[in-house]
């Protein structure tokens, strides 16, 4: 992880999420029934599915050094920590082996170079962001930084991005793309006519 100067120079928060949106424009349109179903649920719940409490409070403290809260929301006031672990309980289950195994792994490397010291997501942020330079290059963490801005930015029912707050930070507007009277584009277009009646 660089020097938290270099880091904001090369890369400005809205730059970082920015980069995410066409990831999570995929993730929008996986809306078959079933994963439609579980994103609905994910959004009501207020319970960890994946995590234990001390992983919810490791992942919740590392997302929130990745989209930090300043003068405007971080991933805390997002929900993205809640995002992953519903995800990783359902949709995203595919990824659950590999994440829970580099959770672990970051947990063990912490505990084994700070054996004396109170658990990650207790430090202060300074020392947090101290750790995570050392770790900023694992697949573990490149994981968890990719999985953050899908979170700020995928659709709120999908249990992040609460209250749109991602899509506010990159000025993005959930309307459509079309206003009424729906049809008035094209009635002009060369071979636009009513459809046949089905008989």
């Amino acid at each position: 992880m660089p020097d938290c100067h270099d880091m904001e120079a090369r890369y400005s928060r809205r730059a970082l999420l920015e980069a995410g949106l066409g990831i999570a424009a995929a993730l929008a349109l996986c809306r078959s029934a079933t994963v439609h179903a579980v994103a609905t649920d994910a959004h009501r719940s207020t319970e960890w599915r994946f995590f234990g409490a001390s992983e919810a409070r490791t992942v919740d403290a590392i997302v929130a050094q990745i989209i930090p809260t300043d003068k405007t929301p971080g991933a805390r006031e997002m929900g993205v920590a809640r995002f992953i672990d519903h995800g990783l309980a359902g949709f995203l289950a595919p990824l659950a082996g590999a994440f829970r195994a580099g959770l672990a792994d970051f947990e063990t490397q912490y505990r084994s170079r700070n054996p004396h010291s109170e658990e990650f997501a207790s430090l202060p942020p300074a020392r947090q962001i101290e750790w995570l330079q050392q770790v900023d290059h694992t697949p573990f963490f490149e994981s968890l930084q990719q999985l953050t801005v899908l979170g700020a930015l995928s659709t709120p029912q999908y249990g992040g991005n609460r209250d749109g707050l991602g899509w506010q930070l990159i000025g993005f507007a959930d309307s459509h793309a079309f206003t009424p009277p729906f049809g008035y584009y094209d009635r002009d277009y060369p071979g636009f006519g009513a459809p046949e009646p089905v008989r």
